[in-house]
């Protein structure tokens, strides 16, 4: 019998060289950054040149290189001065890591629910989740598809919340025709291994207001104002900062962006077509006027037409050699331990409407549990040619005629 499990085609993946543009530009500035004989950021000139050259790319008046995706939006809560109690608005279908920092500010995290066709939060999902203590929104675009930022913003502003972009999964996708991350008051980015453009691990904030800038700059700075006349640690903060290494290959990796988004959308838009005839098949198509940069390919399968619905169609497709996520995450933040187990964190214990914490109800959030149930997750690179998408496509294909009714 044929080894079903056989790849008969590679996928390029952004674990390895196959799927990631590293190369001779990023060696050069390494070895320009080594030779400084200065890898500390603080003293160095890379991240100086890295931040000018993101926020120019991104249009915003300055950017600041940290660490992590985490410690961007870390520093952008804090630069909010959160009271306790105060509450943060955001998803429960995001990493882990642009949660908890809500919580180490002492706020409180409110989940609102999500679109099931794109899995991102809404206008209407945010003012269902409204008191007289929220305070900021913290609005993920998931996958590469940006949110309503149009919609997201007239509540925002009617409420006077500061909007959060987390744009980590969707570098240079647009909303209404901007750019994501030039919406709100402040964006944050991560260059973790498997984004857009990678440092290993490492993250950046834009913003164009000069007080949270600089708020935000002490914060990962050790609460150091670095480059003021009278310098001291005037406020908390914690030592979040990148190194000159992380930089120099940042730069190089930043000149190269334009070229990686480019090619995943027009890989994706080449895959929707091969696909676009398969029912029971939701394809990643942004709305008008918007773009998508497809950090994945997010199709969402409709168990009424594919029995068994997502988990049956990615193991079809794991079957025939293509690694795929049914699901993307197991469950969503609230159902995680830290907020629904025995030892979760003493700020979750304390509601957001006051009183005893009551764990989420799944009726409560028909968009997140339905969305997680019928999505299934692609890997997409930017290296993908035809034959790689000609593939992916008679995988997908032949994994759906094997479920229909």
């Amino acid at each position: 019998m044929p080894d079903t499990k056989r790849q008969a085609v590679h996928l390029p993946s952004d674990r390895d060289p196959s799927g990631r543009d590293l190369g001779q530009e990023e060696l050069e500035n390494l070895e320009r950054a080594i030779r400084s004989g200065q890898l500390n950021c603080t003293g160095g000139r890379e991240t100086e040149a890295f931040e000018a050259a993101f926020a120019a790319r991104m249009g915003t008046a300055q950017a600041i290189a940290c660490a992590s995706g985490t410690a961007a939006v870390h520093a952008a809560l804090a630069a909010l001065r959160l009271e306790p109690g105060d509450e943060v608005i955001t998803t429960a279908i995001t990493d882990m890591g642009a949660i908890m920092p809500i919580i180490y500010e002492g706020a409180l995290p409110v989940f609102a629910d999500v679109d099931t066709e794109d899995l991102n939060i809404t206008a209407e999902s945010i003012r269902q989740q409204l008191s007289e203590r929220s305070r900021a929104v913290i609005v993920t675009h998931l996958f590469g598809m940006p949110c309503d930022m149009a919609a997201i913003r007239e509540v925002a502003q009617e409420n006077e919340l500061v909007v959060i972009e987390d744009c980590a999964q969707a570098f240079l996708a647009e909303s209404s025709g901007k750019l994501v991350g030039s919406h709100g008051q402040i964006a944050s980015y991560s260059f973790q291994q498997g984004k857009h453009m990678t440092t290993g691990e490492g993250g950046m904030l834009t913003c164009d207001d000069a007080e949270l800038t600089q708020r935000m700059r002490r914060f990962v700075n050790k609460g150091w104002a670095y480059g003021e006349a009278q310098p001291d640690h005037r406020e908390p903060g914690l030592n979040y900062r990148i190194t000159e290494l992380q930089s120099a290959v940042g730069l190089a990796q930043l000149a190269k962006l334009d070229s990686v988004v480019d090619r995943r959308e027009a890989r994706a838009v080449q895959l929707c077509s091969l696909l676009a005839d398969l029912a029971g098949l939701s394809l990643p198509r942004p709305r008008t006027g918007d773009r998508h940069s497809y950090w994945r390919f997010a199709i969402q399968v409709d168990p009424g037409l594919i029995p068994g619905g997502a988990e049956k169609l990615g193991a079809a497709v794991q079957a025939a050699g293509v690694h795929c996520m049914p699901r993307y995450i197991k469950k969503p933040a609230f159902d995680c331990q830290v907020f629904a187990g025995p030892d979760r964190h003493p700020l979750i214990e304390a509601s957001h409407r006051g009183g005893q914490f009551t764990p989420a109800k799944k009726a409560d959030y028909p968009g997140i549990y339905r969305g997680l149930e019928q999505v299934l997750l692609l890997p997409w690179n930017e290296h993908y040619l035809d034959e790689h998408v000609e593939h992916l496509a008679k995988v997908i294909r032949r994994a759906h005629g094997s479920l229909q009714l």
